[in-house]
């Protein structure tokens, strides 16, 4: 890792690095020889990913995206900036879906035009579409459009549900099949087409070294596959028979508006297991367009689901790997 590195190395600003998807980034561009710069909340909880790179070669700085000042600094120097900030519901103060997927882009995108940096690359996510129902969707659509009015040569990728050993999808509902006979869940014909998050990082990669990409893309997997298929194909892969249980949206509505009232009277110490939001997008399929640009553009064979998911799901087996 970091073999390439040397002092003069081209250099890349990651917002989000710390993150599901964000880690791999890290590891890639610092094994490609970057000068990584992760602008990151708090140093001290992603110290983590020094261990990617060589000395010197990966640096965390503290950044308040509210304070131009520090995203300036961040930004100054880099060839490229990457942004993967996103959240997938709102809780308090600054997370919140108007600030982070669409204020914050957009600024980020204009900082980075007038500091000179040749490369901008947004991960925004499949189904943004300023029509939408959702707040997510919307307010994803309205920041890649901020970003490519400020950075026209801007890539944005736009991925479907991702997975991999850290993902919140797969290992979410895993766990819930390891203490509850019966696994709910909505829209459960809604389509997806799960993207493994190497090859989302690794279309980054590219993005930022391939001045004939601009634009948007959409990227997604091989497998295109209903709520309630994934949700076999995962029990299949933990060898556990649960009740898979598909609410109606109406009875969603009111369970995740009475979730999110408990969630907002313990200040957000219990979570909520869906939102209203969430509920809103799961009306959508999750699935690349016909005739959109996609994974070919990156030269990236996308990987299967089924090639993946038993290297990591093994640990919710009754027997763990021996089983």
């Amino acid at each position: 890792m970091g073999k390439n590195y040397k002092i003069g190395s081209p250099k890349v600003t990651i917002f989000g690095g710390s993150g599901f998807l964000g880690r791999y980034l890290v590891y890639l561009f610092s094994k490609e020889g970057w000068e990584v710069k992760v602008a990151v909340r708090s140093p001290k909880d992603a110290g983590f990913l020094k261990v990617y790179g060589v000395e010197g070669q990966i640096s965390l700085l503290k950044v308040n995206i509210l304070n131009e000042k520090e995203v300036e600094h961040a930004v100054d120097g880099s060839n490229v900036v990457v942004n993967c900030i996103g959240i997938l519901e709102e809780t308090r103060g600054i997370q919140t879906f108007n600030l982070l997927h669409n204020k914050f882009p957009g600024i980020l995108a204009e900082i980075s035009k007038a500091l000179s940096v040749k490369r901008f690359v947004q991960v925004s996510s499949l189904g943004a579409d300023e029509n939408s129902i959702s707040r997510y969707a919307r307010s994803k659509r309205e920041g890649e459009k901020k970003i490519l009015e400020k950075f026209p040569n801007a890539v944005v990728l736009r991925p479907s549900v991702i997975f991999g050993a850290e993902d919140a999808f797969f290992n979410r509902f895993a766990k819930l099949s390891m203490i509850s006979p019966i696994i709910p869940i909505v829209g459960g014909k809604t389509k997806f087409q799960p993207v493994y998050v190497m090859d989302v990082a690794r279309a980054v990669i590219k993005s930022a070294t391939d001045e004939s990409l601009a634009g948007l893309y959409e990227l997604g997997g091989p497998d295109i596959l209903s709520f309630d298929e994934l949700i076999s194909l995962m029990l299949k892969i933990i060898n556990r028979r649960r009740l898979v249980v598909n609410f109606p949206f109406r009875v969603a509505f009111l369970e995740a508006f009475g979730l999110e009232l408990i969630r907002k009277a313990s200040f957000n110490l219990i979570p909520s297991i869906i939102t209203i939001d969430q509920v809103r997008q799961l009306h959508y399929d999750n699935v690349v367009r016909e005739k959109s640009l996609g994974m070919e553009s990156f030269g990236i064979k996308a990987t299967s689901l089924e090639v993946v998911l038993p290297q990591y799901l093994w640990r919710y087996r009754k027997g763990g790997k021996f089983s």
